[in-house]
């Protein structure tokens, strides 16, 4: 008997984000925020919602991962995720379009001057990494918040996509996924490329600090 051929075909699908303020000729800045594995976009984006209040002319997106799922079981609590190992290469060309296509149809109502700040949190630290190697725009700002820049992302490409921003790195002190060497770890890979990130540290763990998400909010 054979083996089976794996086959792709290209479909139309609904994908889905929320947005904190309005998009207009007004608008100064747009944060894009990537939110981690098993959240789920309508809860993360709340997160920021202080800095809208503060600023009408700060304009908040956040884009859903395009895989929902059960957190336990096949019932309760449902959650989203950008990728799985399960055909990686394909899951990424889908987002990386998917956040292409959202960027461009949403910046089309904005002055081209507009500033960009993306943050990744988690797993979409490097969902945003890989996204931006292929994006259209030059963000302001790049946020890797508990999470990492993608190591397998090719040389060229990385250092080419890193000397176009300021990066900054933040996590918590009590992270139970990111170690302080674990974190050490990630500013030297950074610097083999020849950057310097910024690194915030707060006294919490795996989740978003609003004092901190306010400091960056006033870079």
């Amino acid at each position: 008997m054979s083996a089976a051929q794996e086959n792709h075909l290209t479909i139309s699908r609904s994908a889905r984000y929320y947005q904190l303020g309005e998009l207009s000729a007004a608008t100064r800045r747009v944060w894009f925020v990537a939110h981690g594995y098993g959240q789920l976009a309508a809860y993360f984006i709340r997160h920021f919602a202080f800095l809208t209040q503060a600023d009408p002319t700060l304009v908040v997106v956040a884009p859903e991962g395009l895989s929902k799922f059960y957190l336990n079981g096949t019932s309760g609590r449902i959650g989203a995720t950008w990728m799985t190992r399960e055909d990686r290469l394909t899951e990424i060309e889908d987002y990386v379009g998917f956040l292409n296509q959202l960027a461009g149809s949403l910046l089309a109502h904005c002055q081209p001057e507009v500033e960009i700040t993306v943050l990744g949190f988690s797993q979409g630290a490097a969902t945003v990494s890989r996204w931006l190697a292929r994006a259209s725009f030059r963000p302001a700002h790049l946020i890797l918040w508990a999470g990492a820049f993608p190591p397998d992302m090719a040389v060229e490409v990385a250092t080419h996509l890193l000397h176009q921003f300021p990066v900054t790195l933040v996590c918590g002190d009590e992270d139970p996924f990111i170690s302080a060497e674990e974190l050490e770890k990630q500013v030297s890979f950074l610097r083999r490329y020849g950057i310097e990130p910024e690194v915030i540290r707060f006294a919490g763990k795996h989740a978003l600090n609003p004092a901190v998400l306010q400091q960056l909010g006033h870079q």
